[in-house]
């Protein structure tokens, strides 16, 4: 087991253990698990991933394909991306989700957003400029 997924396998059973809550660097930050299926491999996966709610429609919430900075994006969004669709859980509900990709100014703006609540989005940005740009993802619950 890779060093990454042994991480996310330990804050997916403290989220579930703690209705969606939980410690460590993520203590208090909206905190949400995304399935989705693999776009090459057909199997299913879960991240776990800061989001950021769409007030007031409580039926949206925004994730960032961050990486933690690094060049590439994660495997996660071009899966979401290919199929246009996901489930998340999110407190103790869990439910179906569309998935759509923001650009222009209206992802800069929700990123913007991000980045002021939660600084390091803004180091992600400045270690990706002129690398990539980091995409935002708007995921509605069906």
């Amino acid at each position: 087991m890779s060093e990454t997924t042994e991480w996310n396998s330990k804050i997916i059973a403290e989220f579930r253990a703690n209705e969606g809550r939980v410690g460590g660097p993520f203590e208090g930050a909206p905190i949400v698990l995304v399935h989705h299926r693999g776009r090459k491999s057909g199997h299913d996966y879960v991240n776990p991933m800061m989001y950021l709610p769409n007030d007031p429609d409580d039926k949206v919430i925004f994730v960032f394909a961050s990486k933690g900075g690094a060049p590439t994006d994660p495997d996660w969004y071009y899966n979401l991306i290919a199929a246009g669709e996901g489930r998340v859980e999110r407190g103790t509900e869990s439910y179906k989700v569309t998935v759509r990709e923001l650009s222009g100014a209206e992802r800069d703006r929700v990123y913007a957003e991000q980045a002021h609540l939660y600084p390091g989005f803004a180091q992600y940005a400045r270690q990706t400029d002129g690398i990539r740009t980091i995409p935002v993802l708007e995921l509605t619950m069906v």
